[in-house]
Protein backbone atom coordinates (compact mmCIF):
# COMPACT_ATOMS: atom_id res chain seq x y z
CA UNK A 1 0.00 0.00 0.00
CA UNK A 2 1.22 3.94 -0.37
CA UNK A 3 0.96 6.22 2.00
CA UNK A 4 -1.23 9.45 1.92
CA UNK A 5 -2.90 10.41 -0.97
CA UNK A 6 -2.27 7.54 -3.17
CA UNK A 7 -4.02 5.47 -0.86
CA UNK A 8 -7.01 7.43 -1.10
CA UNK A 9 -7.03 7.57 -5.14
CA UNK A 10 -6.53 4.07 -5.30
CA UNK A 11 -9.78 3.34 -2.69
CA UNK A 12 -11.70 5.99 -4.99
CA UNK A 13 -10.94 4.06 -7.83
CA UNK A 14 -12.02 0.77 -6.38
CA UNK A 15 -15.12 2.76 -5.69
CA UNK A 16 -15.58 3.87 -9.40
CA UNK A 17 -14.66 -0.17 -10.41
CA UNK A 18 -17.88 -0.62 -8.27
CA UNK A 19 -19.93 1.74 -9.84
CA UNK A 20 -19.57 0.96 -13.48
CA UNK A 21 -20.54 -2.98 -12.35
CA UNK A 22 -23.59 -1.25 -11.75
CA UNK A 23 -23.57 -1.25 -7.87
CA UNK A 24 -25.07 2.03 -6.16
CA UNK A 25 -22.40 3.26 -4.77
CA UNK A 26 -22.48 7.00 -3.87
CA UNK A 27 -19.21 10.06 -3.18
CA UNK A 28 -20.40 9.52 0.64
CA UNK A 29 -20.11 5.75 0.71
CA UNK A 30 -16.61 5.74 -1.11
CA UNK A 31 -15.62 8.32 1.64
CA UNK A 32 -16.80 6.30 4.96
CA UNK A 33 -14.70 3.41 3.14
CA UNK A 34 -11.63 5.77 3.00
CA UNK A 35 -12.43 6.86 7.05
CA UNK A 36 -12.87 3.41 7.58
CA UNK A 37 -9.52 1.91 6.12
CA UNK A 38 -8.31 4.94 7.92
CA UNK A 39 -8.48 3.80 11.45
CA UNK A 40 -7.71 0.26 10.60
CA UNK A 41 -4.37 -0.66 8.78
CA UNK A 42 -3.86 0.18 5.03
CA UNK A 43 -1.53 -2.13 4.07
CA UNK A 44 -3.74 -5.30 5.46
CA UNK A 45 -5.72 -6.81 2.57
CA UNK A 46 -8.53 -8.30 5.17
CA UNK A 47 -9.04 -4.62 6.51
CA UNK A 48 -9.30 -3.06 3.13
CA UNK A 49 -11.74 -5.60 1.81
CA UNK A 50 -13.90 -6.05 5.17
CA UNK A 51 -14.19 -2.13 5.52
CA UNK A 52 -15.53 -1.65 1.58
CA UNK A 53 -18.05 -4.68 2.37
CA UNK A 54 -19.35 -2.80 5.16
CA UNK A 55 -19.21 0.47 3.98
CA UNK A 56 -20.21 0.36 0.45
CA UNK A 57 -22.62 -2.84 0.34
CA UNK A 58 -26.01 -2.31 1.13
CA UNK A 59 -27.52 -5.44 -0.43
CA UNK A 60 -26.79 -9.19 -0.23
CA UNK A 61 -27.13 -10.00 -4.16
CA UNK A 62 -24.75 -7.22 -4.15
CA UNK A 63 -21.98 -9.02 -2.46
CA UNK A 64 -21.15 -11.81 -4.86
CA UNK A 65 -20.16 -8.18 -7.37
CA UNK A 66 -18.25 -6.98 -4.93
CA UNK A 67 -16.39 -9.74 -4.38
CA UNK A 68 -15.25 -10.34 -7.95
CA UNK A 69 -14.10 -6.67 -8.49
CA UNK A 70 -12.04 -6.99 -5.23
CA UNK A 71 -10.40 -10.25 -6.34
CA UNK A 72 -9.77 -8.60 -9.90
CA UNK A 73 -8.46 -5.19 -8.73
CA UNK A 74 -6.06 -5.75 -5.35
CA UNK A 75 -5.37 -9.22 -5.95
CA UNK A 76 -4.83 -9.20 -10.08
CA UNK A 77 -7.18 -12.43 -10.38
CA UNK A 78 -8.22 -12.88 -13.82
CA UNK A 79 -11.75 -13.56 -14.47
CA UNK A 80 -13.42 -16.47 -14.28
CA UNK A 81 -16.59 -18.50 -15.47
CA UNK A 82 -17.03 -20.02 -12.08
CA UNK A 83 -15.13 -19.54 -8.56
CA UNK A 84 -15.54 -23.64 -8.54
CA UNK A 85 -12.93 -23.62 -11.31
CA UNK A 86 -10.44 -21.84 -9.43
CA UNK A 87 -11.66 -21.91 -5.71
CA UNK A 88 -9.83 -20.12 -3.23
CA UNK A 89 -6.38 -21.30 -1.72
CA UNK A 90 -6.87 -22.73 1.53
CA UNK A 91 -5.88 -20.86 4.19
CA UNK A 92 -3.31 -23.41 5.44
CA UNK A 93 -0.92 -23.00 2.61
CA UNK A 94 -0.50 -19.82 2.78
CA UNK A 95 0.78 -17.76 5.48
CA UNK A 96 -1.59 -14.87 4.77
CA UNK A 97 -4.63 -15.42 2.90
CA UNK A 98 -7.88 -12.98 1.83
CA UNK A 99 -10.61 -14.88 3.26
CA UNK A 100 -13.37 -13.83 1.05
CA UNK A 101 -16.61 -15.93 1.37
CA UNK A 102 -17.35 -17.40 -1.42
CA UNK A 103 -20.58 -16.62 -2.90
CA UNK A 104 -21.10 -18.20 -5.84
CA UNK A 105 -20.51 -20.91 -4.40
CA UNK A 106 -22.86 -20.46 -1.79
CA UNK A 107 -25.58 -19.11 -4.12
CA UNK A 108 -25.31 -22.56 -6.61
CA UNK A 109 -26.02 -24.74 -3.22
CA UNK A 110 -22.58 -27.02 -3.68
CA UNK A 111 -22.12 -29.87 -0.90
CA UNK A 112 -19.43 -28.96 1.48
CA UNK A 113 -17.53 -32.19 0.58
CA UNK A 114 -17.46 -31.20 -3.39
CA UNK A 115 -15.97 -27.81 -2.04
CA UNK A 116 -13.62 -29.71 0.53
CA UNK A 117 -12.29 -31.90 -2.23
CA UNK A 118 -11.81 -28.77 -4.93
CA UNK A 119 -9.72 -26.92 -2.10
CA UNK A 120 -7.52 -29.59 -0.85
CA UNK A 121 -6.77 -30.71 -4.87
CA UNK A 122 -5.73 -26.71 -5.18
CA UNK A 123 -3.75 -26.52 -2.19
CA UNK A 124 -1.95 -29.87 -2.78
CA UNK A 125 -0.68 -28.46 -6.58
CA UNK A 126 0.29 -25.50 -4.53
CA UNK A 127 2.29 -27.53 -2.27
CA UNK A 128 4.06 -29.30 -4.62
CA UNK A 129 4.64 -25.75 -6.88
CA UNK A 130 5.78 -24.13 -3.67
CA UNK A 131 9.12 -25.73 -3.36
CA UNK A 132 9.74 -26.34 -7.09
CA UNK A 133 12.44 -23.75 -8.08
CA UNK A 134 10.83 -21.06 -11.02
CA UNK A 135 12.98 -22.13 -13.77
CA UNK A 136 11.25 -25.45 -13.51
CA UNK A 137 7.81 -24.48 -13.28
CA UNK A 138 5.18 -25.02 -15.65
CA UNK A 139 3.39 -22.23 -17.20
CA UNK A 140 0.20 -23.46 -15.24
CA UNK A 141 2.10 -23.53 -12.02
CA UNK A 142 3.50 -20.40 -12.23
CA UNK A 143 -0.54 -19.01 -12.42
CA UNK A 144 -1.18 -20.94 -9.48
CA UNK A 145 2.25 -19.44 -7.86
CA UNK A 146 1.23 -15.90 -8.77
CA UNK A 147 -2.05 -16.12 -7.26
CA UNK A 148 -0.36 -17.18 -3.91
CA UNK A 149 2.40 -14.62 -4.15
CA UNK A 150 -0.16 -11.53 -4.23
CA UNK A 151 -0.93 -12.71 -0.91
CA UNK A 152 2.31 -12.50 1.12
CA UNK A 153 2.38 -10.05 3.52
CA UNK A 154 5.84 -8.36 3.90
CA UNK A 155 6.68 -6.63 7.32
CA UNK A 156 9.43 -4.69 7.27
CA UNK A 157 11.82 -4.10 10.36
CA UNK A 158 11.20 -1.39 12.47
CA UNK A 159 13.95 1.31 13.97
CA UNK A 160 13.97 3.33 16.92
CA UNK A 161 13.64 7.17 15.80
CA UNK A 162 15.20 9.78 18.38
CA UNK A 163 11.84 11.17 19.09
CA UNK A 164 10.24 9.62 22.09
CA UNK A 165 6.84 9.10 23.56
CA UNK A 166 5.03 7.68 26.89
CA UNK A 167 5.08 4.48 27.41
CA UNK A 168 7.29 3.90 24.19
CA UNK A 169 9.72 1.19 24.58
CA UNK A 170 9.65 1.73 28.47
CA UNK A 171 13.73 2.54 28.66
CA UNK A 172 13.65 4.94 31.09
CA UNK A 173 11.03 6.63 33.72
CA UNK A 174 9.28 9.73 32.78
CA UNK A 175 10.71 11.99 35.02
CA UNK A 176 9.08 14.85 33.91
CA UNK A 177 5.55 13.79 33.78
CA UNK A 178 5.80 12.64 37.34
CA UNK A 179 6.64 15.72 38.75
CA UNK A 180 3.95 17.75 36.93
CA UNK A 181 1.54 14.62 38.80
CA UNK A 182 3.32 15.27 41.77
CA UNK A 183 2.82 18.87 41.84
CA UNK A 184 -1.09 18.48 40.69
CA UNK A 185 -1.50 15.94 43.15
CA UNK A 186 -0.13 18.15 45.73
CA UNK A 187 2.86 15.91 47.07
CA UNK A 188 1.24 12.90 46.66
CA UNK A 189 2.89 10.03 45.57
CA UNK A 190 2.62 9.52 41.97
CA UNK A 191 2.15 6.73 39.26
CA UNK A 192 5.24 5.21 37.52
CA UNK A 193 5.40 6.65 34.51
CA UNK A 194 8.02 5.66 31.29
CA UNK A 195 8.99 6.76 28.37
CA UNK A 196 10.46 5.05 25.50
CA UNK A 197 11.62 6.08 21.89
CA UNK A 198 9.42 5.82 18.79
CA UNK A 199 9.40 2.76 16.53
CA UNK A 200 9.87 3.98 12.70
CA UNK A 201 9.42 1.61 9.72
CA UNK A 202 12.74 0.72 7.96
CA UNK A 203 12.34 1.76 4.14
CA UNK A 204 13.31 -1.26 2.02
CA UNK A 205 14.76 -1.06 -1.91
CA UNK A 206 14.96 -3.67 -4.24
CA UNK A 207 17.52 -3.49 -6.66
CA UNK A 208 16.47 -6.55 -9.28
CA UNK A 209 19.08 -8.01 -12.05
CA UNK A 210 16.84 -8.74 -15.33
CA UNK A 211 19.30 -9.11 -17.24
CA UNK A 212 19.81 -12.46 -19.81
CA UNK A 213 20.95 -14.65 -16.92
CA UNK A 214 18.51 -13.77 -14.46
CA UNK A 215 15.12 -14.30 -17.31
CA UNK A 216 14.08 -17.48 -15.30
CA UNK A 217 13.76 -15.69 -11.82
CA UNK A 218 13.33 -11.97 -12.59
CA UNK A 219 9.54 -11.90 -13.66
CA UNK A 220 8.88 -13.72 -10.38
CA UNK A 221 10.47 -11.43 -8.54
CA UNK A 222 8.76 -8.62 -9.93
CA UNK A 223 6.06 -10.19 -8.96
CA UNK A 224 7.01 -10.36 -5.51
CA UNK A 225 8.15 -6.98 -5.29
CA UNK A 226 5.04 -6.02 -6.70
CA UNK A 227 3.07 -7.43 -3.70
CA UNK A 228 6.00 -6.73 -1.03
CA UNK A 229 5.09 -2.73 -2.17
CA UNK A 230 1.23 -2.51 -1.92
CA UNK A 231 1.80 -4.43 1.42
CA UNK A 232 4.53 -2.20 2.88
CA UNK A 233 5.10 1.21 3.08
CA UNK A 234 8.72 3.32 1.84
CA UNK A 235 9.54 0.77 -0.42
CA UNK A 236 12.02 1.49 -3.70
CA UNK A 237 11.94 -0.73 -6.60
CA UNK A 238 15.01 -0.72 -9.14
CA UNK A 239 15.95 -2.79 -11.64
CA UNK A 240 19.21 -3.03 -13.85
CA UNK A 241 21.32 -4.92 -16.50
CA UNK A 242 23.71 -2.75 -18.09
CA UNK A 243 22.04 0.33 -16.48
CA UNK A 244 19.90 1.15 -13.68
CA UNK A 245 16.05 2.12 -13.60
CA UNK A 246 13.85 3.18 -11.59
CA UNK A 247 10.55 1.57 -11.71
CA UNK A 248 8.90 2.64 -8.40
CA UNK A 249 6.07 4.86 -9.66
CA UNK A 250 5.04 1.86 -12.54
CA UNK A 251 4.68 -0.60 -9.46
CA UNK A 252 2.25 1.98 -8.00
CA UNK A 253 -0.76 0.79 -10.22
CA UNK A 254 -3.23 -1.47 -8.62
CA UNK A 255 -3.31 -4.33 -11.20
CA UNK A 256 -0.50 -6.62 -11.42
CA UNK A 257 -0.36 -7.04 -15.53
CA UNK A 258 -0.42 -3.74 -16.01
CA UNK A 259 2.69 -2.18 -13.31
CA UNK A 260 4.76 -5.47 -14.95
CA UNK A 261 4.01 -4.22 -18.73
CA UNK A 262 4.84 -0.06 -17.57
CA UNK A 263 7.88 -1.37 -15.51
CA UNK A 264 8.87 -3.71 -18.47
CA UNK A 265 8.77 -0.70 -20.99
CA UNK A 266 11.22 1.42 -18.62
CA UNK A 267 13.78 -0.93 -18.60
CA UNK A 268 15.36 -0.40 -21.97
CA UNK A 269 17.88 -3.51 -21.43
CA UNK A 270 15.68 -6.62 -20.14
CA UNK A 271 17.40 -9.88 -20.91
CA UNK A 272 20.43 -7.85 -21.76
CA UNK A 273 23.87 -7.92 -20.50
CA UNK A 274 25.33 -7.17 -16.67
CA UNK A 275 27.31 -4.76 -15.28
CA UNK A 276 26.50 -4.64 -11.25
CA UNK A 277 29.55 -2.87 -10.22
CA UNK A 278 28.46 0.17 -12.86
CA UNK A 279 24.90 0.09 -11.75
CA UNK A 280 25.50 -0.30 -7.75
CA UNK A 281 27.77 2.95 -8.70
CA UNK A 282 24.88 4.54 -10.20
CA UNK A 283 22.72 3.77 -7.56
CA UNK A 284 24.82 5.10 -4.90
CA UNK A 285 26.27 8.11 -6.50
CA UNK A 286 22.46 9.24 -7.82
CA UNK A 287 19.73 7.92 -5.00
CA UNK A 288 22.17 6.41 -2.02
CA UNK A 289 23.57 9.39 -1.11
CA UNK A 290 20.56 11.13 -1.41
CA UNK A 291 19.52 9.56 1.59
CA UNK A 292 17.39 6.50 -0.09
CA UNK A 293 19.33 4.09 1.39
CA UNK A 294 20.48 6.05 4.47
CA UNK A 295 18.91 3.48 7.49
CA UNK A 296 17.49 1.00 4.65
CA UNK A 297 17.40 -2.31 4.43
CA UNK A 298 18.66 -2.85 0.72
CA UNK A 299 18.14 -5.64 -0.68
CA UNK A 300 20.24 -6.98 -4.25
CA UNK A 301 18.27 -9.56 -6.49
CA UNK A 302 21.21 -11.43 -8.64
CA UNK A 303 22.97 -14.27 -9.62
CA UNK A 304 26.22 -12.29 -9.58
CA UNK A 305 27.18 -13.14 -13.13
CA UNK A 306 28.95 -9.56 -13.80
CA UNK A 307 30.58 -8.70 -16.91
CA UNK A 308 32.15 -5.54 -15.53
CA UNK A 309 35.47 -4.79 -13.32
CA UNK A 310 35.91 -6.39 -9.85
CA UNK A 311 37.36 -3.31 -8.38
CA UNK A 312 34.33 -1.03 -9.06
CA UNK A 313 31.64 -3.55 -7.41
CA UNK A 314 33.75 -3.86 -4.50
CA UNK A 315 33.93 -0.20 -4.03
CA UNK A 316 30.56 0.55 -4.59
CA UNK A 317 29.65 -1.93 -2.73
CA UNK A 318 31.55 -1.01 0.04
CA UNK A 319 29.86 2.82 -0.02
CA UNK A 320 26.47 1.08 -0.02
CA UNK A 321 27.48 -0.27 2.93
CA UNK A 322 28.24 2.59 4.67
CA UNK A 323 25.50 4.18 3.46
CA UNK A 324 22.52 1.54 4.31
CA UNK A 325 21.22 -0.39 7.60
CA UNK A 326 21.87 -4.12 5.81
CA UNK A 327 22.21 -5.09 2.73
CA UNK A 328 20.88 -8.35 1.57
CA UNK A 329 21.68 -10.48 -1.19
CA UNK A 330 19.01 -12.64 -2.95
CA UNK A 331 20.81 -15.16 -5.25
CA UNK A 332 18.12 -18.03 -7.06
CA UNK A 333 21.60 -20.29 -7.36
CA UNK A 334 21.92 -20.53 -3.53
CA UNK A 335 18.94 -23.21 -3.54
CA UNK A 336 18.17 -24.89 -0.77
CA UNK A 337 21.62 -24.82 1.03
CA UNK A 338 22.36 -24.00 3.89
CA UNK A 339 26.10 -22.81 3.09
CA UNK A 340 26.38 -20.57 0.50
CA UNK A 341 30.03 -21.25 -1.62
CA UNK A 342 30.14 -18.25 -4.31
CA UNK A 343 30.17 -19.57 -7.91
CA UNK A 344 31.04 -16.57 -9.58
CA UNK A 345 33.66 -13.84 -9.22
CA UNK A 346 30.75 -11.12 -8.67
CA UNK A 347 29.16 -13.45 -5.83
CA UNK A 348 32.83 -13.76 -4.16
CA UNK A 349 33.56 -10.08 -4.22
CA UNK A 350 30.00 -9.21 -2.97
CA UNK A 351 29.89 -11.84 0.32
CA UNK A 352 32.64 -9.35 1.95
CA UNK A 353 30.24 -6.84 2.39
CA UNK A 354 26.72 -8.39 2.45
CA UNK A 355 24.95 -8.83 5.58
CA UNK A 356 23.02 -11.71 4.71
CA UNK A 357 22.77 -14.00 1.26
CA UNK A 358 19.60 -15.45 1.00
CA UNK A 359 17.39 -17.39 -1.83
CA UNK A 360 14.75 -16.17 -4.10
CA UNK A 361 14.80 -19.43 -6.65
CA UNK A 362 10.87 -21.05 -5.17
CA UNK A 363 7.62 -19.29 -3.62
CA UNK A 364 9.06 -21.45 -0.60
CA UNK A 365 12.15 -19.51 -0.47
CA UNK A 366 10.28 -16.07 -0.99
CA UNK A 367 8.13 -17.11 2.14
CA UNK A 368 10.59 -17.79 4.25
CA UNK A 369 12.62 -14.28 3.76
CA UNK A 370 9.38 -12.73 4.02
CA UNK A 371 9.00 -14.15 7.77
CA UNK A 372 12.71 -13.38 8.05
CA UNK A 373 12.32 -10.07 7.19
CA UNK A 374 11.72 -8.44 10.38
CA UNK A 375 14.90 -10.21 12.05
CA UNK A 376 16.84 -7.48 9.96
CA UNK A 377 16.28 -4.55 12.22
Amino acid sequence: MHDGVPVVKLLVHFGRELRNEGLPIGSDDVNNFCNAVAVLDPGDVDDIYWSGRATLIARRDHILTYDHVFRRFFLSEPETESDEESPSPSPTTTHAVLQIPDSEIEAEGSSDEEEEAALGLVASDAEIARDKSFAACTPEELVALKRIMARIRLTPPMRRSRRRCTDGARSRPDMRRMARKTMRMQYEPPTLFWTGRKLRVRPLVFILDVSGSMSDYSRNLLQFVYSSKRAASRVEVFCFGTRLTRITTALDLPRLDDALADATQLVSDWDGGTQIGESIKEFVQHWGRRGVSRGAIVVICSDGHDRGDPSVLAEALEQLSRLSHRIVWMNPHKGDAKIFHPNTLGMTVATRYVDSVVSCHSLRSLEDFAARLPEFR
